[in-house]
């Protein structure tokens, strides 16, 4: 692919993600479902409040719940990723803002859940608790069951990611070892009213699963629970934004998962074969990782394996990025490959095969100039991949 045509067709899809951003903006998602009927009804009852946000997109979410509920917010209780933009809220009357951990958790997660689970066991009886759960929750607050140690916990998470073991795996065995998770939070409410309002990053956004089940369901609890934003929202966005321009397009209705380098040889040998002009999908890749793990995440993997299939093949493009803008331990959102892609790799003095292989993709594919990089979204709903089979 020449360079003005390489250039149209990276902003192209560049643009499309920036859509399918905004279409699970946290702070729009909330502000709109507090105004639904059967969620409406309970915030307008004239009690007082209370926020607790976790998550990649705990920033975005509350301040949601400050547009839509303003002067009815007594207090909130917000606990994000430490380096993430707190959005201002820190001036909103009554917010407490606490940077944590992630991926591993450490002190600082442990000082957050002990902060959360005193502070929801000690609501008022005229205060409404209202609970904003976001992907990466697991790992920014947790309480320990005895005799489990945050070392214990550190190790169970590098060995999940290691591993390359899938979310609902992963936050199976977090919440065995929690107290806080798997319901336990929900019990601190004592049957109280409750609303939980999720953005989801796990397959079926299931809230048992979501921020390993830290709103998750109890027998006899009075939670009323909605998920307002999940990947299939943001694969929406991007088909009608296609569509919209003239492209066709294919969405299977199914999310991805599995191994990044099979999916993406699989995304790329169907872009290949020009059934469509668009190909979009949403899910959740894994990487096992090598001994000693070189630079990237698994979009970038998964982006690295596509480009070894479309190598040569001038009229093809594919992105691969988390909806967080964080691709594993990077500050890359993912990577936008094409059929020169392996060249420029090759060109550039590296070898395509043995970066895979070292779990590298992401000095392969800054070599090529191919990563992409948002910056933290405030959002979070699992990751993206989006091909292009037509020069634009």
């Amino acid at each position: 692919m020449k360079g003005p045509a390489r250039l149209r067709s990276r902003a192209l899809l560049l643009d499309w993600l920036s859509r399918a951003l905004r279409a699970v903006d946290g702070r729009e998602r909330v502000r709109a479902a507090l105004a639904q009927p059967g969620i409406e009804p309970i915030v307008r009852a004239g009690r007082s409040v209370v926020v607790f946000a976790v998550g990649k997109a705990a920033a975005r979410m509350t301040l949601g719940a400050y547009d839509a509920l303003g002067p009815r917010i007594g207090r909130a209780l917000v606990v994000l990723r430490s380096g993430d933009s707190r959005e201002g809220l820190e001036d909103r009357p009554g917010a407490i803002v606490i940077g944590s951990a992630h991926p591993v958790p450490d002190e600082r997660s442990l000082a957050a859940g002990a902060r959360l689970l005193a502070a929801v066991g000690s609501l008022a009886a005229d205060e409404l608790p209202l609970l904003l759960i976001s992907g990466g929750a697991s790992s920014l607050v947790e309480v320990l069951r005895p005799p489990f140690t945050l070392a214990d916990l550190s190790a169970l998470n590098r060995r999940l990611l290691a591993d390359g073991v899938d979310i609902g795996t992963a936050n199976a065995q977090r919440r065995d070892r929690s107290h806080i998770k798997g319901g336990a939070l929900v019990e601190r409410l004592e049957g109280r009213p409750a609303i939980a309002l999720f953005m989801s990053d796990v397959p079926r956004d299931d809230p048992e699963v979501i921020g390993s089940g830290l709103a998750g369901p109890v027998p006899g609890d009075r939670v009323q629970r909605r998920v307002v934003a999940c990947v299939d929202d943001a694969v929406a966005a991007v088909r009608a934004a296609a569509t919209g321009e003239g492209f066709s397009v294919g969405a299977a209705p199914e999310r991805f998962a599995g191994d990044a380098a099979t999916l993406g040889a699989h995304f790329a040998a169907g872009l290949a074969t020009r059934a469509v002009d668009v190909l979009v999908r949403g899910g959740e890749s894994t990487v096992r990782l090598p001994g000693a793990p070189g630079r990237g995440g698994r979009n970038q993997h998964l982006a690295l394996a596509a480009a070894r299939e479309l190598r040569g093949l001038d009229d093809f493009t594919l992105l691969a990025a988390g909806t967080d803008g964080i691709d594993g331990p990077t500050d890359d959102a993912g990577a936008l490959v094409d059929g020169g892609s392996w060249q420029r790799i090759a060109d550039a003095g590296f070898d395509g095969d043995d970066c895979l292989a070292r779990a590298d993709a992401g000095t392969a594919l800054e070599a090529a100039g191919d990563l992409v990089h948002t910056g933290p979204t405030g959002t979070n709903v699992g990751d993206l991949v989006i091909g292009l089979a037509r020069v634009v």
